[in-house]
């Protein structure tokens, strides 16, 4: 009898020697040989891009489904080995399986030339060769990439001959998370900056891509490497799991395409447009909005690389289709390979197939689900760019997750402001290289993206796309029109139109020639506006056309097609026939320089009528300014609401559209009530058509000017808010509690407020959000801005004791004043010299900020806003802001009513509710509100009104309530200030104690 040590020794001698010899076979042959054939298939046909297998030809019959693999892995995923083919299960229950074969694209000819498109059409073709050879429409299936292969090929086809759509781990929202904790600027603004020839330049090896999805789960990577180690001397027990370990750690990779990478990430990584739609397949725009068919996804729970949220974007992506839902608790892999997915997912696809042909269930663990549902959160930080670059790049590990983590924090005071500007800085540094004689305009950026993507669409109105080489040829068109009747570079041209395609023409038109465009107001004072501006010609709508024709010592043209207004005696622009009219010596597109007038825009009324000049640079400084703000890129459809006489469309709307490269959305319009000063009705547009328009056009950036959103928040909910595409609000000009109110029922857009004075080059913006109702900061490439002392009475900037400004505190109300180029100051409005030191020069902008103890601005009023009451100035910004903060508040106008040489400061507030105000409104309410006020500061009447009157761009006018004088008393609705600084009902006595006009202060 052996002694038991002899046996352990024994046994470990036997052991060590039959690891040595697996160990041996493994490093010469890269496994074992594990004697297991594939199952038996043939090749049906073999075209330029894929091979299209048909497993177990011989035993047909049954629901047909075609699996189509990823593009970085073999179409052996489907029939690793006898113990892991989907291909056998499928075969076993009853179905009739095909797979569509890409090869190695290294080691075809032309392999690494594809494109997404040729995938796609790959993928359509095999369906028409499989419906005529065996007669039945096909279920549709693909893994991850391939997936989206079968959403783009159904969509492609209308989902004609396919029977379903199945997919595993497919993301049709790439939107939503971001493997790798990479940060969320680097999906939208590090892909964009990845050149075209680069990123299409080159191929990613299989093995790249094996070491990404390794890496990605290094824990469980290391872990099966040991156990395999420990395991080596067992050949039985791994035998099993040969092959499917090889095909996983070696043969099952292969090379991703430059050109297929290139499509890949640009439009369905940095566009999303699996989601938005519009991304083309040859010659077809498609959107996943075209499938009808039933379609089945398989989520896996646990899946770090497509992750729940973007699978289950194909409820939202594809509303006309009845999806179902398989979740499993599984990875990436595992719905596809392993023990768990033979034993339940394609059972469960079998079983599907047969159900959709009406021969067995529903199975079991498949559920239909609804388009509206929440989808939990990904739970992971960033955007889309991240499920792009793991699959097609393979990179990242867990030591680069935490670094961009550990970069992320370093970077998170300054990223809002400093690191987008960064991430901008191509488009900021252009800016900063604008000199007066640079060539610079809008026309000349409008021919650079007509260049660079003539077929891609420029702007959206009423449903209806146009692209940038369709924009331009009208906007020439329009250009040999105004040569015809006589216009030359430098002229000033009146334009009055509302919101529409022919005014954004004309405009451009203008400024291509190098004339100005004089943007007259259609709810303003045309004629006052005419003289302000010094035109001798104006080009009108049909709608305005008739307001045209009275304007005295002015030529009017019409320009647009028919409307609803009448075309009047007005010569007709569009009889002109472009091909007919020479352009003369002279001419040369865009001509414009920096330093060129280029706009003339108006604000105010009445006495306080005012013409903005604004200058090519100015306006760039905006577009610019604004693209670079927002983040804009050719994903974005930005959506104007606004009138293009303010400068928020101008400067904002189009202008970052333009700089940006993003879509531009003109909000369509129905007729409101006329404007003041006679003019044509307004143009607005309705909470229902707004969400409609958003949805059509997906729409991801909207503007606003004012209180323009009121009618949106205020309006009953409507089923397209839900899932909205809208990230930015963009605009000025929005009160405090409308803000708060905007981002609380639009979450998780927000509002990005801008502040950019027409007077000079200053720009603010409110980067971060997190102080709403502040300006913010200045923006990067603008003008220097500095607050300074400012003497209210007698309105002029105060004196130290130096004879220079004297710069403001924090929390000190000053003037804004913005440094101006010394090659400019000529052009400046309101220029002082000698500010701050002997040589320096600034613009008074006219607006009086304050500036916290954080460095933001905040704005208090402009001077001729100011109410100049027998105590002193009052500014109307701290009372505005003080009463919106009431819950019941919708909007508040603070101005001054004149009684005798001075003014009684007053606010008007409309209530959201418009029940009965005596019982909404408590007088103890408005005292404990007014008390963050300064006392001298605060309003001496306080009264409610059903509505405050709006200019077209919603600017709440003051002069009709001005007008009114003090209002009545004893009705509830007007409260007065006491001794004590209460505020009380208003009585005919407070009332006629009001009414006696103190004597004035003298001012110092």
């Amino acid at each position: 009898m052996m002694p038991p040590v002899a046996k352990t020794l024994l046994r470990l001698g036997s052991r060590l020697g039959s690891t040595a010899q697996n160990a041996l076979e493994v490093a010469r042959f890269g496994g074992f040989d594990t004697d297991e054939d594939a199952s038996p298939c043939e090749v049906v046909t073999e075209q330029r891009v894929y091979r299209l297998r048909h497993y177990f030809p011989g035993e047909g019959g049954g629901p047909v489904v075609l699996l189509v693999p990823p593009l970085m892995i073999t179409a052996e995923v489907y029939d690793i080995s006898s113990r892991v083919s989907a291909v056998r299960v499928l075969r076993d229950l009853g179905v009739d399986p095909w797979v569509v074969d890409f090869g190695a694209p290294e080691r075809e000819p032309g392999g690494l030339e594809r494109t997404v498109s040729d995938h796609v059409l790959a993928v359509s073709d095999a369906v028409d060769r499989i419906r005529e050879a065996t007669g039945r429409d096909v279920h549709l299936a693909g893994y991850s990439q391939g997936g989206m292969f079968v959403y783009q090929a159904a969509a492609y086809r209308r989902s004609e001959g396919i029977a379903s759509v199945v997919t595993f781990g497919s993301p049709a929202d790439t939107s939503v998370g971001l493997p790798f904790g990479l940060p969320s600027w680097l999906a939208s603004e590090g892909v964009e900056r990845i050149p075209d020839a680069l990123l299409g330049g080159f191929a990613v090896p299989g093995w790249v891509t094996r070491l990404g999805f390794q890496l990605l789960s290094p824990v469980k990577s290391v872990r099966s490497r040991v156990d395999f180690i420990l395991q080596l001397h067992d050949r039985e027990r791994l035998a099993p799991r040969e092959r499917q370990r090889r095909f996983l750690e070696r043969e099952g990779w292969v090379s991703w395409p430059g050109p297929a990478l290139a499509e890949f990430i640009r439009q369905f990584i940095q566009h999303n447009r699996m989601l938005t739609g519009g991304f083309l397949i040859g010659d077809r725009l498609v959107t996943l909005a075209d499938i009808t068919c039933p379609v089945l996804t398989f989520v896996g729970e646990v899946d770090e690389i497509a992750a729940p949220p973007m699978v289950r974007g194909i409820r939202r992506a594809a509303p006309r289709a009845q999806v179902y839902e398989a979740s499993l608790r599984a990875g990436h892999f595992g719905l596809v390979v392993g023990s768990l997915a033979i034993a339940r997912t394609w059972p469960a696809v079998a079983a599907w197939a047969r159900w959709r042909d009406g021969e067995q269930e529903l199975p079991g663990i498949v559920v239909p689900v609804a388009g509206d549902e929440e989808a939990a959160s990904a739970g992971l930080p960033g955007g889309p760019a991240g499920y792009g670059l793991q699959l097609a790049m393979g990179i990242g590990t867990s030591a680069a997750r935490s670094a961009y983590r550990t970069a992320s924090r370093a970077v998170h005071g300054t990223r809002q402001l400093g690191g987008e500007a960064a991430q901008n800085l191509p488009r900021l540094a252009r800016l900063e290289r604008i000199q007066s004689d640079t060539r610079m305009s809008m026309g000349l950026l409008l021919d650079e993206q007509a260049r660079r993507r003539p077929d891609e669409v420029f702007f959206l109105y009423q449903g209806r796309g146009h692209t940038h080489d369709a924009a331009k040829r009208r906007i020439d068109a329009v250009v040999r029109g105004l040569i015809h009747i006589g216009v030359r570079r430098g002229d000033a041209v009146g334009v009055l139109m509302g919101t529409r395609p022919t005014a954004l023409a004309l405009v451009a038109a203008l400024n291509r020639l190098g004339a100005v465009a004089v943007l007259l107001r259609p709810d303003g004072d045309p004629a006052a506006e005419a003289r302000l501006g010094q035109v001798t010609r104006v080009v009108a709508d049909p709608e305005h056309a008739a307001a045209a024709a009275k304007l005295e010592g002015v030529s009017g043209f019409l320009l647009g097609g028919a409307g609803r207004g009448e075309r009047g005696p007005l010569m007709d622009m569009e009889a002109i026939d472009p091909d007919r009219v020479e352009p003369p010596g002279w001419y040369r597109p865009n001509p414009g320089r920096a330093g060129d007038l280029a706009f003339v825009v108006f604000r105010g009324d009445g006495d306080q009528l005012r013409a903005s000049r604004i200058t090519n640079r100015r306006w760039a400084l905006s577009a610019f300014g604004t693209a670079s703000s927002a983040s804009l890129s050719s994903s974005d459809t930005v959506y104007s609401l606004t009138p293009l006489q303010h400068p928020s469309a101008l400067l904002m709307s189009l202008g970052g559209a333009v700089a940006g490269g993003a879509r531009l959305a003109l909000a369509s319009a129905h007729r409101g009530p006329g404007g003041s000063g006679g003019s044509a009705p307004q143009q607005e547009y309705d909470p229902e058509t707004f969400w409609d328009e958003a949805r059509r056009y997906g729409v991801t950036v909207a503007s606003y000017t004012w209180t323009l959103l009121r009618e949106l928040v205020n309006a009953p909910p409507d089923p397209a808010e839900r899932h909205h595409a809208v990230r930015l609000f963009i605009g000025s000009g929005m009160p405090r509690n409308l803000w708060r109110r905007v981002e609380e029922r639009f979450a998780p857009a927000r509002v990005l407020e801008f502040y950019a004075s027409t007077e000079g080059e200053s720009v603010l913006v409110n980067l971060s959000g997190k102080k709403p109702g502040s300006l913010g900061r200045p923006l990067p490439g603008s003008a220097e801005v500095r607050l300074a002392r400012y003497d209210l009475e007698c309105g002029r900037l105060a004196e130290g004791p130096d004879g220079f400004a004297v710069a403001c505190e924090p929390g000190e109300i000053g003037m804004l004043l913005a440094r101006v180029r010394l090659s400019a100051i000529g052009s400046a409005a309101r220029p002082v010299r000698g500010v701050f030191r002997p040589e320096d020069a600034w613009t008074i902008t006219g607006d009086l900020f304050r500036r916290d103890d954080g460095g933001d601005f905040w704005l208090v009023g402009r001077d001729t806003e100011l109410i100049r009451t027998a105590d002193g100035i009052v500014p109307p910004g701290p009372i505005r802001d003080a009463l919106g903060d009431l819950p019941y508040v919708d909007a508040v106008a603070v101005y001054g009513i004149p009684v005798g040489d001075t003014e009684l400061a007053a606010a008007a507030v409309s209530l959201r509710s418009k029940g009965q105000a005596e019982d909404a409104v408590k007088p103890v309410d408005l005292s404990e509100a007014l008390l963050r006020v300064e006392p001298g500061l605060r309003p001496a009447i306080v009264r409610i009104v059903d509505e405050i009157p709006v200019t077209a761009g919603r600017r709440l006018r003051t002069a009709p309530l001005r007008d009114e004088g003090v209002p009545a008393a004893g009705d509830g609705r007007a409260f007065y200030r006491d001794k004590a600084g209460a505020y009380r009902p208003l009585t005919d006595a407070a009332r006629r104690r009001l009414l006696k006009a103190p004597p004035a202060r003298e001012a110092r």
